[in-house]
């Protein structure tokens, strides 16, 4: 009788210690697949970072991920607020001259122009709210980054730094 009541006391014990052995095995998900999971509460696009790299410097951006017709179109237009940690990350595929303007956009931004080595090759910095006029890049662009105008010179971001996404 002993025997049984201390063997119905284990029972659930070595369950316990079972169930908490299989999830200890499991590995925690890195900073980098938690950041690639993310979606943008706002826009509905992946989250992923992007580094800006100046020397031994380096940026990293919560960057939504535009990388649809659609949601290049959108960018950040209506938005009323860009935290200094957030952007938006245009990739160009094919690999190409851009140009954006801030229509419905009322914030102004700093637009980096990509160039196809992944370095910075011009940046369209405090553009003007709501302009339609254009702004360009100074060649082809392998992506287009959009930060909190005001932001790149903040950060001593320039031409010739080296963008990772």
């Amino acid at each position: 009788m002993k025997f049984r009541s201390a063997l119905i006391c284990a029972l659930p014990l070595a369950l316990m210690a079972c169930a908490q052995q299989g999830t200890a095995n499991e590995p925690a998900p890195s900073a980098s697949q938690q950041a690639q999971d993310e979606v943008h509460p706002i826009s509905g696009l992946k989250i992923i970072p992007v580094t800006v790299t100046k020397g031994k410097v380096k940026h990293v951006f919560r960057a939504e991920l535009a990388d649809s017709r659609e949601a290049q179109g959108k960018g950040l237009m209506f938005r009323t607020e860009l935290p200094d940690d957030a952007a938006m990350i245009f990739p160009s595929v094919p690999q190409t001259a851009r140009s954006f303007w801030m229509k419905n956009t009322p914030l102004p931004l700093d637009i980096i122009f990509i160039g196809t080595d992944g370095r910075i090759l011009n940046i369209a910095a405090m553009t003007e709210p709501y302009s339609l006029e254009s702004v360009y890049s100074d060649g082809l662009t392998s992506g287009v980054l959009e930060i909190r105008g005001g932001l790149a010179a903040e950060l001593g971001i320039g031409p010739g730094d080296l963008v990772e996404w």
